[in-house]
């Protein structure tokens, strides 16, 4: 019997033509029959550059691709062979294989009928034969899935389900919907993704809230998962700040997340639902997924390069504003020149040596030419309650551009909160900067309630905010708020609790940020 098994199997890999060609390190669109799909299933791989050199098994990354695409799209638009041997040779990663599947258009689900069992097809089939056909270590610890789009809710999807297989998640731009977005979207766009999966053609508002859905939505299976469930859990979401409709489904995601107390990585950065967005992920998602499989703590993102030059001790003002002392920093030729320039104000309790060091940063880069010269000016408490009074008086004592164009202000932690009220309420400032901010979930909606439409225009923020900070749930709704009504805003979540160091980490890109605007 264990014979006829035997050469039933082995006649069916000669009929896929799914042998590895020997030396063949990428191979693309391989073939699987599947029995329970009754139809061929395409996938590619990519080995390890020494995989023919050494006997040792290796970890495998099941790599998802989106909506529209096929098994060919990573290694086409994803460049995953070239990520992947980047961070071998940078000792960021160990050698691991990934495997690319076509999904069709499946969500990486069975459908409600039972007519298409694609997850059944996958952990059931493809998984074991892929371990039939390279040396994979063909245990959980050493098996992730990493998908975009579609994929994203696939690898989440997959994990959750079969975290018995599968020990590790990324999550990349996952297409998710809230309850809310699932029930009022377009009947047309609900049947060709939802409907012809999770329930029946047609169906509208709470209705479309399915049993089979509920199986199916991470929403609802964090919600009722067991501590012991949990404990198998190793997630890493990274989504755009530029992105639509997952702006607000993937930052909910995250909340329910913190607020279930579940641990995981959640990240925001510069850009949206592109190839370009989901490989500049690459790097950091490698690192996270090759930590699990050597069974540690994730080591973190890639630390950020800061510049350790010092700030010559010219270019430090020590002024008054409003009777109490403060502190600027001007840059290099300011006593040379006659020159205007534009400024930002910082409201933040910043010691002197923090003021220094962020000073130092901004110095660097206009030194670089990275950014345009700028004036920067540390607030005291005094000038935050009475902004419309220190304005002119610092006007009066430093050489600066007129015109709200040429000023922007940064809140940090507490005072973000007086920096967000100063930049809505006085209407003078083209860009308002919040970093860590401490933000109660319901300011930033009270705040623009009362902006005039110029205003809103006017000025552009930009929130930064760490994944494990306290006040997650505030600075999520302030994005968004600002993507709701389509205001100019750019949101970051970082890796981190927040601090001065998590706040000096992010400066550089604030600070391009707001040069942006000077010169918008």
């Amino acid at each position: 019997m264990k014979q006829t098994a035997l050469l039933f199997f082995l006649c069916l890999l000669l009929l896929s033509n799914s042998f590895a060609a020997p030396g063949l390190r990428i191979m693309e669109s391989m073939v699987m029959p599947s029995r329970i799909l009754k139809q061929d299933v395409h996938f590619s791989v990519c080995l390890p550059t020494n995989y023919y050199d050494v006997k040792q098994a290796f970890p495998v990354v099941y790599l998802l691709h989106g909506l529209g695409d096929n098994e060919t799209s990573w290694l086409e638009y994803g460049q995953i062979s070239q990520y992947a041997d980047k961070a071998v040779e940078d000792e960021e990663t160990k050698p691991m294989i990934f495997v690319m599947p076509e999904a069709f258009r499946t969500y990486y689900v069975n459908d409600y009928k039972g007519t298409f069992l694609y997850q059944d097809m996958f952990v059931k089939e493809l998984v074991p034969y892929i371990d039939s056909l390279f040396r994979t270590i063909a245990d959980r610890q050493h098996r992730a899935v990493m998908g975009y789009s579609m994929g994203g809710f696939g690898a989440l999807n997959l994990h959750l389900k079969h975290s018995e297989m599968f020990g590790t998640a990324v999550s990349l731009s996952t297409s998710v919907r809230t309850e809310e977005q699932y029930m009022t979207e377009d009947a047309s766009g609900w049947d060709e993704q939802w409907g012809r999966l999770f329930g029946e053609l047609g169906f509208k508002g709470k209705d479309r809230i399915t049993e089979y859905y509920k199986q199916n939505s991470p929403f609802y299976i964090f919600s009722q998962m067991s501590p012991d469930e949990l404990k198998k859990i190793n997630i890493y979401i990274d989504n755009g700040d530029k992105e639509q409709t997952l702006c607000r489904s993937n930052e909910e995601l995250h909340i329910l997340m913190r607020n279930l107390k579940i641990p995981h990585e959640f990240r925001v950065r510069d850009g949206g639902h592109s190839f370009q967005y989901w490989c500049s992920a690459l790097p950091n998602a490698l690192r996270f997924i090759n930590d699990a499989f050597e069974g540690k703590a994730y080591q973190g993102d890639t630390p950020a390069k800061i510049s350790d030059s010092q700030l010559p001790e010219k270019q430090i003002r020590k002024l008054t504003i409003l009777n109490e002392p403060a502190f600027a920093y001007v840059p290099a030729g300011y006593d040379e020149s006659d020159r205007l320039y534009p400024v930002i104000y910082f409201a933040g309790d910043f010691s002197a040596s923090q003021q220094k060091a962020i000073a130092a940063v901004v110095n660097s880069k206009m030194n670089k030419n990275k950014v345009c010269p700028m004036l920067l000016v540390f607030l005291p408490e005094i000038a935050l309650n009475h902004m419309a009074d220190a304005l002119p008086e610092l006007e009066g004592k430093l050489r600066i551009r007129k015109g709200y164009r040429f000023r922007a202000i940064t809140g940090f932690q507490a005072k973000a909160a007086d920096a967000c009220r100063i930049a809505i309420s006085q209407e003078q400032f083209t860009a308002c900067v919040l970093s860590d901010a401490f933000l109660p979930d319901s300011l930033i909606s009270g705040l623009i309630s009362e902006m005039k439409p110029k205003a809103l225009e006017r000025t552009s923020f930009y929130i930064d905010a760490p994944d494990k900070g306290n006040f997650y749930k505030g600075n999520g709704n302030a994005h968004m708020l600002l993507r709701d009504k389509d205001l100019p805003h750019e949101y970051r979540v970082r890796e981190g609790n927040g601090g001065f160091d998590f706040f000096i980490a992010g400066l550089p890109e604030i600070i391009v940020f707001t040069a942006k605007r000077f010169h918008k």
